[in-house]
């Protein structure tokens, strides 16, 4: 009997709907939160000398002296702020795919039933585990007492089937564990390329003040190599920490897609060596 299509769920595309909103609103979020935090913190006329922003940072004040580092600093503050809340949401998600248990431990019983052929029971624990995991791996069992139910059916076909099945559904809950890793990983090149952005209008800053008439503005000069030097700093810190989450989390995705291959390649194996 042929299967109907796979189709994507109502939940699975409003979930998919309500990702991209969170996406977009995050962004604006941070970027709003990096200006407000540059403006009214790191330039409040507190850190400044005689309670004016207009001059230099009082002795030892860094918040002042991020402030005089240029309007790039806000864009690296919510871009930094950006690889925080991405990889939070990240890991959120990851966690529930996991489901409520330890996923090894879940697979190695899984393995366990179906070396008793308790099928039954394999797909309670499914149920009680939870999560993308336990969703690709029910619907292996499922499919395998379908096809069990129907003696008739070709072992080779069946088995087929049953691989087929647990492929689907895992094109189906996979990519929502995928989904905005692409920000982070594209938060690693434009870290580094608004701090070099930075770094750029810094020395202009640098070498504009020492281009001067008469004796170079000190001011000028020390205010364009601080900014070129702390847009870098953060370009570099926000380029590495997206790095570092980005690989964090790659991980646990491949962990979970390994754990999946080996509950599947199980499930598969079983019936064929019961249906020889």
């Amino acid at each position: 009997m042929a299967n109907a299509p796979k189709t994507t769920s109502p939940a699975k595309q409003e979930s998919g709907n309500s990702g991209n909103v969170f996406a977009s609103l995050a962004i604006i979020i941070c970027f709003i939160i990096g200006f407000l935090v540059w403006n009214y913190v790191m330039g409040n006329p507190t850190n400044f000398i005689d309670d004016n922003s207009d001059n230099q940072p009082k002795p030892g004040n860094y918040l002042g002296m991020v402030y005089h580092a240029g309007a790039v600093v806000p864009v690296l503050i919510g871009l930094f702020l950006m690889v925080w809340v991405f990889s939070i949401e990240r890991f959120i998600v990851i966690g529930k795919a996991s489901g409520t248990g330890n996923v090894g431990i879940f697979v190695r019983k899984i393995q366990g039933f179906l070396k008793s052929h308790n099928i039954d029971a394999a797909v309670a624990e499914c149920d009680k585990q939870k999560g993308s995991v336990a969703n690709v791996i029910k619907a292996g069992l499922l499919k395998y007492k379908d096809v069990e139910a129907n003696p008739g059916l070709d072992a080779e076909k069946s088995a087929l089937a049953i691989q087929k099945e647990i492929e689907e559904i895992t094109a189906l809950e996979m990519p929502m564990l995928e989904k905005n890793l692409n920000v982070i990983a594209t938060l690693v090149s434009i870290g580094t390329l608004t701090g070099l952005l930075g770094t750029v209008t810094g020395m202009i800053k640098a070498f504009s003040a020492l281009a001067t008439g008469g004796a170079p503005d000190s001011a000028k000069l020390a205010n364009g190599i601080s900014e070129a030097l702390i847009n870098t700093a953060t370009g570099i810190a926000t380029s590495t920490f997206a790095i570092v989450m980005y690989n964090i989390l790659t991980a646990k995705i491949d962990k979970l897609t390994y754990s999946i291959d080996e509950a599947g390649f199980s499930i598969v194996q079983t019936y064929a060596a019961n249906h020889k």
